[in-house]
């Protein structure tokens, strides 16, 4: 009873404050307040305590909802999920293998080769079968179960090899039977490289041809029927042999800059007044590449034939001159030693050198044997000249005649005519003795000393004779000599202070 007395009394008071002014009851009042706050605390931790007993009842419920649903993405796909590209979310395991049996059923593979064709492997004609195991139930079984709530954000994307089998003999027949290993019909790829084009060479991309790697071709299709895709690129798999150099090969960029760098070069060749010259034009033709070891390098037959023509065309040696007599007559000398000849070996050396160092330059060829001068004869204008049919001869110097005289020259009836031609003095020495062929005793046929000695050809020269009464006329079918050109004593002495070695000497009809 006391303590519903109690109850009773706080109701009372609680009563009282409410109806009461505060001036009346001002002296109970911070009592009576203070009362009243600890009934209203006790209230509400009352009502709290309901809430929180209401708020756990929720949580359990919502945690056994959560790890409820985590259970059933045990055996079913969560929210987006997609195997291989195909959505399968909130199935399960049985609907997965199910999608896969009948796909597997009504399986090709699709070849996509590298000149556009495509060609198709069945898989009924390989005996293709699902085969599945337990796959697809630990793809589901492995999924993050306990975060199922984050799959209604976030997507799933699952690659995963789908089980299946076939007939191995049966897959290498079908192979072996497709059209792009049939190797008639394949091609071979061709490398990149450089080619002239436009003033300069520019690298023409590789070509990738249709000829297949069997063992990476056979890797590539096991794998995607492995792995059962649908589709698969020959040449993305590098299915086919590719070309050892590309454009972006170094080897390749490197020669094509070599290659340019010689088309810098320009060579002219000056024969007197007339010039040849090598350039861009003519040296892209010369320049070559070796596709399949990338390696630069010049035709050689091309500029040896360049240079062979340039002989042909600007040579005298050996060749018929044509020749303006000191009467100014113009006459054909053949024969003689004496004339231009370009030594080819040596041009081809030093034409290519200055290719390949990119030379602008003016030069002449390299030579075996140089005249003095191109054009005519190639004499120049300091020349000794024997006219045979009047028995004269001239010593024209710096274009003028500075000495001439009647001469006597070899004794044609006897086999020792002198010959025509065009020559270069050999050398000159006083006081010479001349013989002629040695006997078998030891003696020679004859042994004539002369003062002046300018020999031409041979045995063959200048020389004093005293031993002959007069010169000129028809003396030398009688009384010629044995080939040289005998002259008074003093019109030799003359030419011996006038010539050098080096001097041409033209002899002609």
């Amino acid at each position: 009873m006391a303590g519903k007395d109690k109850k009773t009394d706080d109701m009372i008071e609680e009563t009282l404050i409410e109806l009461y002014d505060e001036e009346v009851y001002d002296k109970k009042d911070k009592d009576t307040k203070r009362k009243a706050k600890k009934r209203r605390r006790r209230k509400k931790s009352g009502a709290g305590k309901k809430v929180l007993l209401s708020l756990g009842v929720t949580t359990a419920l919502l945690t056994a909802a959560y790890f409820g649903v985590a259970m059933y993405f045990n055996s079913h796909f969560m929210f987006d999920t997609k195997i291989n590209g195909v959505d399968f979310s909130l199935n399960n395991v049985e609907e997965v293998e199910s999608y896969f049996k009948k796909q597997v059923a009504d399986y090709t593979l699709t070849l996509e080769e590298s000149d556009g064709s495509r060609e198709i492997i069945k898989g009924s004609d390989i005996d293709i079968e699902f085969t599945s195991g337990e796959r697809i139930k630990q793809l589901a079984e492995g999924q993050q179960k306990l975060l199922w709530v984050r799959s209604l954000w976030e997507p799933s994307e699952i690659e995963a090899k789908v089980g299946v089998k076939y007939n191995t003999e049966k897959l290498n027949a079908v192979m072996a039977n497709l059209k792009c290993m049939d190797e008639e019909k394949q091609k071979a790829s061709k490398n990149a490289y450089p080619a002239f084009k436009d003033g300069k060479f520019e690298i023409v991309p590789e070509v990738i041809g249709t000829k297949i790697d069997e063992e990476k071709f056979q890797t590539a299709v096991t794998k995607t029927i492995g792995e059962f895709q649908s589709n698969v690129n020959l040449r993305e798999e590098d299915c086919y042999i590719l070309p050892k150099y590309t454009s972006e090969s170094k080897e390749v960029t490197e020669a094509a800059d070599k290659m340019n760098s010689y088309l810098g070069a320009k060579i002219t060749y000056e024969f007197g007044s007339e010039t040849e010259v090598v350039d861009s034009s003519v040296i892209s033709e010369w320049v070559k590449i070796n596709k399949k070891k990338m390696k630069v390098s010049f035709n050689k037959d091309d500029v040896k034939e360049y240079i062979k023509k340039l002989a042909n065309k600007y040579d005298t040696k050996y060749k018929a001159k044509e020749f303006t007599t000191a009467d100014g007559d113009t006459v054909k000398v053949e024969g003689g030693s004496y004339g231009w000849q370009i030594n080819q070996d040596a041009e081809y050396e030093q034409l290519t050198k200055d290719i390949k160092k990119a030379q602008v330059v003016s030069r002449e060829p390299k030579y075996t044997s140089k005249a003095a001068s191109h054009g005519g004869a190639g004499v120049g204008n300091t020349y000794a000249e024997v006219d045979l049919t009047d028995q004269h001869m001239y010593f024209i110097k710096d274009g003028k005649v500075v000495l001439e005289t009647d001469v006597v020259t070899g004794n044609p009836n006897k086999g020792n005519a002198t010959p025509q031609g065009v020559y270069t003095l050999s050398y000159k020495t006083r006081n010479a003795t001349l013989r002629g062929e040695k006997k078998a005793n030891g003696e020679y046929s004859y042994e004539t000393p002369v003062k002046y000695w300018m020999p031409f050809n041979g045995g063959i020269g200048f020389h004093d004779a005293t031993w002959q009464p007069t010169f000129g006329g028809d003396r030398y079918k009688s009384h010629g000599s044995h080939g040289c050109v005998n002259m008074p004593e003093g019109k030799a002495a003359e030419l011996y202070g006038l010539i050098s070695a080096g001097i041409p000497v033209v002899c002609h009809f």
